[in-house]
């Protein structure tokens, strides 16, 4: 293996991911491009993931956490301790190619005005299935993963420009990304990457997709979260909207709220969908407060920044869903 032009910090949040992290430090360990350093940020692990890390891999830096503090206060750890000037988030449930921090991080030296490069992930489970090809913000509050379920048939692998990138695996300038405030911690987990993949464009970055694989379990911890992950993608949505959303775009916003509630009915988690949306409430009243900084700094409008499309449909940008 051989150092390229710039190093790379490798940050990875862990919560009780002991059994993710032999695949995925494998993985780093043969990369074509050496990181220049391994960070793990330990959310407060129950599952001897720290005692693994310190006697396994000496080589990797450890900053205990000591408690679960989200995944947005981890990376924002990783971020204040990394030492390159570029940073790979990476979750510990990814195994890389062995060419994907190369690529990413040319990719985005090679594009100036990017803050961020996007992979193509797969399932680790069927790799013939997407996981995210970069993320699509929409302007009715639906965060949409390109590629999401389908096969992976040749339509991902060109690369290209995308509203935002999964920080599950994605590569991003660190000077950039803390000039806009870092990671909004409020958000614990769940669309953190996406707001900060707004306030990137709203700055004037753009983000990058390269078509290098990323294969993701998916989810790999949140089946530990107190009911699941639903509850936070509902808080945060509304914390997104209320924070950089135009009122006039609220009618999309209600629609989709509305279908999402009849989806939440039908499955029977409505009970879920509404703490979710109870929890949104108090917060609602900062995120008001904060949207008038956030166009008063912005370089671009946000009508620039999230671009109309249609909300329903294959040109919506995401997955057939059964929520369109």
């Amino acid at each position: 293996m051989s150092r390229g032009p710039t190093g790379v910090s490798v940050l990875m949040p862990n919560w009780n991911g002991r059994r993710w992290l032999p695949g995925c430090l494998a993985a780093l360990d043969a990369q074509d491009l050496t990181p220049a350093e391994v960070i793990v940020l330990d959310n407060g692990s129950s599952d001897g993931s720290v005692e693994y890390l310190r006697e396994a891999h000496a080589g990797v830096r450890v900053l205990a956490l000591g408690e679960n503090t989200g995944f947005a206060h981890a990376a924002n750890r990783g971020l204040d301790a990394a030492r390159s000037d570029l940073v790979a988030l990476i979750n510990t449930d990814v195994v890389l190619a062995p060419d994907w921090l190369a690529r990413t991080t040319q990719a985005l030296l090679a594009h100036p005005h990017a803050a961020a490069v996007a992979c193509k992930m797969l399932s680790l489970e069927d790799p013939t299935r997407v996981y995210d090809a970069g993320d699509v913000l929409r302007r009715d509050g639906a965060c949409e993963q390109r590629g999401r379920f389908g096969r992976d048939d040749g339509r991902w692998d060109a690369p290209g420009e995308v509203f935002g990138a999964c920080a599950g695996a994605a590569v991003y300038r660190r000077a950039a990304v803390l000039d806009v405030g870092g990671f909004d911690e409020r958000y614990f987990a769940y669309l953190e990457d996406v707001d900060l993949a707004l306030r990137l464009r709203l700055a004037g970055w753009s983000c990058r997709y390269e078509p290098v694989v990323a294969l993701h379990a998916g989810e790999g911890s949140s089946h530990q979260l107190r009911g699941g992950h639903q509850y936070l993608v509902e808080r945060n949505t509304l914390l997104l909207v209320a924070t950089a959303f135009p009122a006039r775009w609220l009618p999309l916003v209600a629609y989709r709220q509305a279908g999402w509630a009849w989806h939440a009915a039908r499955e029977r988690r409505l009970a879920t969908h509404l703490r979710g949306l109870a929890a949104a409430l108090p917060m609602i009243p900062a995120a008001l407060r904060e949207r008038r900084l956030l166009r008063q700094t912005a370089r671009i409008p946000v009508e620039e920044a999230i671009p109309a499309r249609p909300i329903r449909g294959p040109a919506a940008g995401g997955h057939r869903s059964q929520h369109a």
